[in-house]
């Protein structure tokens, strides 16, 4: 762990504490453990859990414009990341963490309790039903996603729980351009505005990593997001 204190600092200007790193330690072993029972995490070896897990999660604090207290909605979380290290990192954050699979949220909420940590959730919910949520449409102030959908579908998963004001932040790989340019269409409809795509450098690896940052200029239409599987089916602007 003290590898990713050097590489947070040096990469993203991410200073962690020891408090910090061990927390990240005690979650890493606890999703280690859980992975045995259930499929949370393809990553298992150390020093890939190290970049590809938790490095890759802080480049979201290379983008200038997050404020330093937010709410946060990570959709498709998954094993819980990047929600995990963003909430350790940041604990000013308020953050929650979203997937419709109920074991993983199982696993979240005990993973929360055995870390210690306070102002995060776990919650078991579609995007395109927590998009027509009262509780949870165009409340979040960042809404993040990795690895979730491609573009022109991810857009319709994420601006509708953004607020005006905010943004969402894709995090993609090397078809993050094409895919982009593919969700132009999606992005002005739902009410968002393509701000920059930011390449991101991790050490060890060579797969390109991108940041989509896409703010939120306007409310997203009543009829967005349709029904569940639609978005994946029928994306705005095709493709």
């Amino acid at each position: 762990m003290s590898t990713l204190r050097e590489w947070a600092q040096d990469y993203f200007d991410v200073t962690l504490t020891d408090e910090m790193l061990q927390q990240l330690a005690s979650y890493s072993q606890y999703l280690s453990d859980w992975n045995q029972k259930i499929n949370l995490t393809t990553i298992t070896e150390p020093q890939a859990v190290v970049v590809k897990h938790f490095l890759d999660s802080l480049s979201v604090f290379g983008i200038s414009e997050l404020p330093q207290q937010a709410t946060v909605l990570d959709m498709g979380t998954g094993g819980g990341l990047p929600g995990m290290a963003l909430k350790i990192a940041c604990p000013e954050w308020d953050v929650t963490m979203m997937d419709a699979t109920a074991k993983k949220i199982r696993f979240l909420n005990d993973a929360i309790q055995h870390v210690g940590l306070t102002g995060i959730a776990a919650i078991q919910m579609r995007a395109e039903d927590a998009g027509q949520d009262f509780s949870h449409r165009e409340r979040y102030d960042i809404v993040v996603a990795r690895a979730l959908a491609r573009m022109p579908v991810l857009m319709e998963y994420l601006l509708p729980l953004c607020k005006v004001g905010g943004h969402v932040v894709a995090m993609k790989g090397g078809t993050a351009p094409i895919e982009t340019i593919d969700a132009k269409k999606a992005i002005k409809v739902l009410g968002g505005k393509l701000n920059r795509i930011d390449k991101i450098s991790l050490p060890t690896i060579d797969q390109q990593h991108y940041l989509v940052i896409v703010d939120k200029v306007k409310a997203t239409p009543s009829e967005y997001p349709r029904r569940a599987g639609t978005p994946t089916r029928n994306p705005i602007g095709g493709k």
